[in-house]
């Protein structure tokens, strides 16, 4: 089953945001679901302590670069997605969850020194295709970004990524109340309706965008279950 690799050098660019964003629409789609959380810091761990985590979602924390390897086979066998959320560094762990990944996804904000830190990333994706002689895909996903204004700077890196041929995402992550609004109260976007968090139906809306296309880029390489 497809594993989705959420991964940048950088800390604070929004991976784990994408990861439970990821993970939860894909579960609401009625998929089964893991999210491996690789991150020290463990905030997929304390979201799902939150409660209002979907049926179908499962959790896995406690992962060390020993045993990373055995949690994304074991889940790869009983879900029909695996989305991992790894830290903001280069070490033995992310190296060998790339290895393993259907896709990379690499967050990415509207900044210079984000765009650096993912051509870095890009390069240790190509040096893994290059240990496992297969193609792995990966795309740039713009996170925390103005639903209303694109500055002259994002739209820069933007057209440079396509100049270069570096995939990137049409759906960026905006910065919305209601994702951060997840790590306080728990559950899923629909699941904040009673909370009175604004703005949510963009939220949701921009949610679902980005889940679809990534599971349209996952058939683009390789047939993936339908999740309704």
């Amino acid at each position: 089953m497809p594993v989705i690799v959420m991964s940048s050098p950088k800390g604070g660019a929004g991976k784990t945001t994408a990861a439970t964003i990821l993970a939860t629409e894909l579960a609401q789609r009625g998929a089964s679901v893991t999210i491996i959380d690789g991150d020290p810091n463990r905030n997929v761990v304390d979201w799902a302590k939150l409660g209002g985590v979907p049926p179908t979602l499962t959790v896995i924390g406690d992962v060390t670069e020993d045993t990373i390897v055995d949690h994304i086979e074991a889940a790869s066998s009983t879900s029909t997605f695996v989305v991992i959320d790894l830290e903001g560094t280069a070490n033995l762990m992310v190296s060998y969850a790339i290895s393993m990944a259907d896709f990379v996804l690499i967050p990415v904000q509207g900044s210079q020194m984000d765009a650096k830190q993912a051509a870095r990333q890009i390069r240790l994706i190509r040096d893994q295709e290059r240990v496992t002689r297969r193609k792995i895909q990966f795309a740039v996903v713009f996170t925390r970004t103005s639903p209303a204004v694109t500055p002259k700077t994002l739209r820069h890196i933007a057209e440079r990524l396509v100049e270069l041929g570096v995939p990137v995402l049409k759906s960026q992550l905006y910065d919305r109340e209601a994702f951060r609004a997840l790590f306080s109260y728990g559950g899923t976007l629909e699941g904040l309706r009673s909370r009175g968090v604004s703005n949510l139906d963009a939220a949701v809306n921009n949610a679902r965008a980005l889940t679809a296309e990534v599971i349209e880029h996952l058939r683009a390489g390789a047939p993936v279950e339908e999740a309704a």
